[in-house]
Parts: structure tokens; sequence; C-alpha cells
């Protein structure tokens, strides 16, 4: 096990499973993706249709809604610690 993979919670290696999965990243693994590291722009370089790809993805895993026009959203997708603590507190599933 990677030093990087050992210190993501078990949700986070979900999620970030869950977005490589979502957005078919194919050369991208789990590892891959440090817990801070932004998942757009010159992060994981993700862009607004992966965002609402994985919204979807995140509403029917998770019970998790994500509105575009919500100034929080932003925050929310800013890492992958802080779209798993986003689900971890309003996940319905």
């Amino acid at each position: 096990m990677s030093e990087l993979l050992s210190t993501l919670s078990p949700l986070e290696q979900e999620v970030a499973q869950l977005i490589i999965d979502t957005l078919n990243l194919e050369d991208v693994k789990v590892q891959d993706i440090a817990p801070e590291q932004p998942l757009f722009g010159d992060g994981l370089g993700l862009d607004s249709i992966d965002a609402l790809e994985l919204a979807l993805e995140l509403t029917q895993r998770y019970g998790v809604q994500l509105r575009s026009d919500d100034s929080e959203t932003v925050r929310v997708f800013a890492s992958l610690r802080a779209l798993s603590g986003h689900i971890e507190k309003h996940r319905t599933k």
C-alpha cells in the first residue's frame, strides 16, 4: 500500500474510486489523488462537465444534493477531502 493511500480515509478511497469510475479516468489510480489536491484546473484537471456527471452520481449513490447555483458547491468540489467531508455530513444513503 502506498503512503498516500494510507493517508486516505475509507470514504476518501471510495469517493476517489467513484471519481475514477464515473469519469472514466483510465490512467488514474486511487493513490494518484492526493486528499488536498484540487480536483479542477491544475490539480486533477476536471472541468464543468465532469462536475455535472459527478454531482449526478453522488446524488444517486449517496443522496447528496449539489446545485450549480449554490456558492458552497465550489468549496465542496475543491478537493477529495472536501468532497468526502461533505458527503459524510449530508449523505442520506
